[in-house]
């Protein structure tokens, strides 16, 4: 009687717990939320404890402007979880929010994984749902549910690469007949392009600058390979503080510069995808030449970056309709047909 009464009060879902952000998918309603993964938290120190301040955009805004006693943080690295504690107040609130704040809720969970997590972390995740209030949680790897989303035939007997570039961690699978064939993460994405990039203006422009601004930089003007007319190249005026001055200053960043930034990061990238391809069978590489490499994932947004795999390895690259919500819609279609995909779920227990 009580599992009954709460599937009629809980719609399953499925969460993309991402390293940048967080994508919520429900059932029957599609993706419903997406905000940054990020928890604003003040240290009360009568309770010895923490408390949560606000979650989603409104910490994000707090990134690098709190006072001492609060503290805004991200909660998982590298696509796991950091702080077991402020997750699980994240995906609560999450929760909550996609529910009108009912408290009555007890649905059943499909949440995406890094497929470099180990048992360890993928439990972490899991226990972090089921304090949430998830009657069931399933774990899925991300690039499984990226090429769901991104419409690839995986259950055909051909090969089908897909590459999610997200904010912690870049994987690459190759998938047929409804499982992966092979699949490797280096936990390089997004957020590596970030520190590239504040690491070049702080050696090439002696200027300190923070994550939100590096992140501004990245998705403006930011190219895996530096124009070659450089009269009409891009730039944008960027502030922070000087490093030899230690006042705050003004300078100007172009695309070649980016592009420079972040040649290392946009290397290793390269070199996952080429590793995959050696270790694919013969068969399957046939397939890939045919149908190419899917890119999914925010950090695919990078401009020229398809251009720059193209370049390196021959093969046809496309960027897949809507990269940034591939893994939850995934997720989402493994959900309404929970029988039919229960051979890539895992539990732990």
């Amino acid at each position: 009687m009580y599992n009954w009464l709460m599937k009629m009060f809980s719609a399953d879902m499925a969460i993309d717990l991402g390293t940048a952000n967080t994508l919520i998918y429900v059932k029957g309603r599609g993706v419903v939320l997406n905000e940054p993964s990020v928890v604003a938290v003040a240290e009360n120190r009568l309770l010895g404890r923490k408390e949560v301040l606000a979650v989603g955009e409104e910490a994000k805004k707090m990134l690098g402007r709190t006072p001492g006693s609060i503290s805004a943080v991200r909660p998982l690295r590298d696509g796991v979880i950091a702080d077991f504690e402020i997750a699980e107040e994240m995906i609560k609130y999450f929760i909550r929010k996609v529910h009108n704040r009912s408290m009555l809720t007890a649905p059943l969970i499909i949440i995406c994984v890094p497929s470099c997590a180990t048992q360890v972390e993928r439990r972490a995740i899991q226990e972090a749902a089921d304090a949430a209030g998830a009657r069931k949680v399933y774990v899925v790897e991300e690039s499984t549910a990226a090429a769901i989303g991104a419409g690839l035939p995986i259950e055909k007997p051909v090969g089908s690469m897909v590459l999610d570039i997200g904010g912690g961690t870049t994987e690459i699978s190759v998938m047929s007949l409804g499982g992966v064939v092979y699949s490797n993460a280096v936990r390089t994405a997004g957020d590596q392009m970030d520190s590239d990039i504040i690491d070049y203006v702080r050696k090439n422009k002696n200027l300190l600058i923070g994550e939100a601004t590096a992140e501004e930089i990245k998705t403006r003007i930011g190219c895996a390979i530096a124009p070659k007319d450089k009269t009409g190249e891009r730039s944008m005026k960027i502030k922070g503080r000087d490093t030899i001055s230690g006042v705050p200053r003004e300078t100007t960043i172009t695309e070649s510069q980016v592009a420079a930034a972040l040649s290392q990061t946009v290397g290793k990238i390269i070199d996952t995808i080429k590793a995959a391809l050696e270790l694919t069978p013969p068969e399957l590489s046939a397939d890939i030449v045919d149908y190419g490499i899917a890119m999914t994932g925010g950090g695919a947004l990078l401009r020229d970056l398809d251009v720059a795999i193209r370049i390196a390895t021959g093969l046809p690259v496309f960027l897949a309709d809507d990269p940034l919500s591939c893994v939850a819609k995934g997720s989402g279609k493994m959900l309404a047909d929970l029988d039919k995909s229960r051979h890539i779920l895992q539990t732990m227990y």
